[in-house]
């Protein structure tokens, strides 16, 4: 059975609302991303950093409940790490972090179908680099999709991040950024006019995602697909991203397009299927933000037949 192996931070979001209430949930980009997989039924393993304290705790009861197999080594922190993320009235976060990242061991073979990295994880030092050597071993596997979700709190100035971006755009096959990661990352471009640029340098697939306009994706064969989102009441926006990549990563599988020897026929998806695989992804994160806080929908929930 293919597995997908997911890098990156694991944490505990302490979310304050509009109304000044604050609560504490596990959370983590690339840790959402895990267990968006592994409630669609994918065998989904997370190499993170995390501690033996009470918010590790959470963190490793919350990824097993969904399936997630951590990589041992990933409770080696001294402390567990954190997002302070602040909603506004219309439930959007802005995140400020206490950070601690280091990557464990990870094992690669041809049971890998996919490796997936991003946001924090795939940029700050020294965890970074180690993630950048094995997506670059992990190609010989397995298809690598990246994430940039771009966290500007801690990754500096967009000079100081861009070389660790697009290094790791470099090594992806698929590449998921917001139109405000590339507004960040590159505010002299059209985020549309940075992803074909991007497209053009070797990835299968750039997705630009523009939350309630929907989500734009550019090929490398030159194809442009947009869909629209669903309409859904939204309760907050935390974890919308995750899901939508765990869909999309989820779809491309189903579709047969993952793994290093389907290579050529991710670079060579058609419009359909492209179509097809980013509704899919926008459903799930609809369901996502119609709900608080990341709680992605289960495969059952998608297709309760």
């Amino acid at each position: 059975m293919s597995r997908a192996l997911v890098i990156g931070e694991a944490l505990v979001d302490v979310v304050q609302d509009a109304q000044g209430r604050t609560d504490e949930h596990p959370g983590g980009s690339p840790a959402n991303v895990a267990i968006g997989l592994a409630r669609l039924g994918r065998r989904t393993q997370l190499a993170t950093w995390f501690g033996h304290d009470p918010r590790g705790h959470v963190v490793r009861d919350h990824l097993s409940a969904s399936g997630v197999v951590l990589v041992p080594g990933s409770d080696g922190a001294p402390r567990t790490s954190t997002a302070q993320a602040t909603l506004d009235a219309d439930g959007a976060a802005t995140y400020e972090f206490d950070l601690l990242w280091h990557v464990p061991e990870v094992h690669l073979d041809d049971e890998l179908a996919v490796m997936h990295t991003g946001s924090i994880g795939a940029t700050l030092r020294p965890g970074s680099d180690a993630v950048a050597e094995i997506a670059l071993a992990a190609r010989e596997h397995a298809t690598v999709t990246y994430d940039v979700n771009a966290r500007p709190s801690i990754m500096g100035t967009p000079l100081e991040a861009e070389a660790a971006i697009e290094r790791m755009a470099s090594r992806a096959d698929v590449i998921k950024a917001s139109d405000e990661d590339f507004r960040w990352l590159y505010s002299h471009l059209d985020p549309m006019d940075a992803a074909r640029e991007w497209a053009a340098q070797g990835p299968a697939l750039v997705v630009v995602t523009q939350a309630e306009r929907g989500s734009t994706a550019v090929t490398s064969t030159g194809l442009e697909v947009h869909v629209p989102a669903p309409p859904v009441t939204v309760a907050d926006t935390v974890g919308a991203g995750d899901s939508y990549m765990a869909g999309l990563v989820d779809a491309l599988w189903t579709a047969g397009l993952l793994g290093a020897s389907r290579r050529a026929r991710l670079q060579a998806i058609d419009e359909a299927t492209l179509r097809s695989a980013m509704s899919w992804a926008a459903r799930i994160a609809a369901i996502t933000v119609s709900r608080p806080g990341a709680n992605p929908p289960t495969r059952a929930e998608l297709d309760p037949t």
